[in-house]
């Protein structure tokens, strides 16, 4: 009998983390690499927030809280989904954890068995998969292609859904597509799921505010208030208020998961941090004029990234329409050699040559369910994604191409 549980057998190591380690290595040995696989904001989280933990520690706000919320921060919570989103909830119906990705554990951990479906589009943030098959549950993954849009269609949700299917995971602004879903898309979606009442929603808006359009951002339980009682909204103050660090995320749902997920996190982590709470407590209550900078910034550096990435043969770049990701095909390199003979079999081989060749790392579109591809994180300064541009059509202009019979 092994030592090991075959659960953990079941995890891969997150392939996100591995390419930051890799770069970071190479970093390490003197090389010059400039990191693009950074799924975090390089703004400083603002004044006020900083200013208001300050004041909590100050004043003894050190010590454990409730185990899933403090009551001033699950009402603020309430008060954000009623103004932003239109979504009326008690705090009844709210959890806060340390992190947004704690949530979707602990709400697969509480939900999912042996058996259980989770229907979940692709591309996909690369944890999803892996904490619903660990909790022993399938992943049906579901090819989103930039003909799509990089969206989920009603006719392939119609599709994918089983008696076993138990939830559908949407993630809008999605991670790593930047596809964000309209109201009259979420329309559609709410129409198949009408038909198959067993099936539960997890809407991951985590890129909430990260949005390059002047439509009105939409989540699936305001436009079909009919299926609320079978949605979670997911939200978290890491990527809109630069506050990955600060480790809090929260969700609104139906008051006996809600429960459910408490008894859960009592016996894992138990409260988050008192001082993360304080912190988002006044994001959420605070001003945001600052998210309108940011914004246009993002905007900036993707109009730029896009533009360079689409000028390089071999590679196709939708433009994303939120988050701070870039999703850009690379079937057009495929079979192609390098210098020293290597063959570019997949995304993963060249995401390798990129960092070998170019000293530009990126995450290859095998852990995101879609490939080939890579993701490029342009939530950095735009002379550093100008430089790793030039350096990507550099290593391409290098490349011989693929020779007959090479697939």
């Amino acid at each position: 009998m092994g030592f090991f549980t075959s659960r953990i057998g079941r995890l891969k190591p997150s392939l996100t983390s591995g390419s930051a380690a890799r770069a970071r290595a190479l970093l390490a040995q003197g090389r010059n690499i400039i990191i693009l696989t950074t799924g975090e904001p390089d703004f400083d989280t603002p004044a006020h927030i900083i200013e208001a933990a300050y004041s909590a520690m100050k004043s003894g706000q050190t010590r454990y809280t409730s185990t899933d919320g403090t009551p001033e921060l699950k009402q603020a919570i309430c008060d954000k989904f009623k103004r932003e989103n239109g979504l009326d909830c008690s705090p009844s119906n709210i959890t806060v954890s340390t992190g947004a990705k704690q949530i979707i554990f602990n709400i697969f951990s509480t939900t999912v068995e042996t058996g259980d479906e989770v229907v979940i589009p692709a591309p996909y943030w690369v944890s999803y998969p892996d904490i619903v098959g660990y909790c022993g549950g399938t992943a049906i993954t579901i090819a989103c292609t930039a003909d799509d849009r990089f969206k989920l269609t009603p006719e392939k949700l119609e599709a994918s859904i089983t008696r076993r299917t138990k939830w559908l995971v949407l993630n809008s602004p999605c991670n790593p597509s930047g596809a964000v879903y309209t109201r009259g898309e979420l329309k559609e979606l709410g129409d198949v799921l009408r038909r198959h009442e067993h099936v539960w929603v997890l809407s991951d808006d985590i890129y909430e505010h990260l949005r390059y359009t002047d439509d009105e951002y939409a989540t699936i339980a305001h436009v079909n208030p009919d299926l609320a009682e079978r949605v979670v909204t997911l939200n978290g103050v890491s990527k809109a208020y630069a506050m990955t660090g600060w480790r809090i995320g929260y969700a609104a749902g139906p008051e006996a998961l809600i429960k459910k997920l408490s008894v859960l996190q009592s016996q894992s982590t138990s409260s988050p941090s008192s001082i993360g709470q304080a912190g988002a407590l006044a994001a959420l209550t605070g001003g945001n004029d600052f998210m309108a900078s940011w914004n246009q910034q993002y905007r900036d550096r993707r109009d730029h990234v896009t533009a360079a990435l689409n000028a390089i043969p071999g590679l196709r770049c939708s433009v994303p329409d939120g988050a701070f990701y870039a999703y850009p095909m690379c079937d057009g390199l495929l079979g192609s050699r390098s210098r020293e003979g290597h063959v570019l079999s997949d995304d993963t081989a060249v995401a390798d040559y990129f960092l070998e060749r170019a000293g530009v790392a990126v995450v290859p579109g095998t852990g995101f369910g879609l490939s080939p591809a890579f993701r490029v994180s342009f939530a950095t300064s735009k002379t550093l994604l100008e430089d790793a541009c030039a350096r990507i059509a550099q290593a391409c202009m290098e490349l011989e191409p693929e020779h007959p019979g090479a697939h």
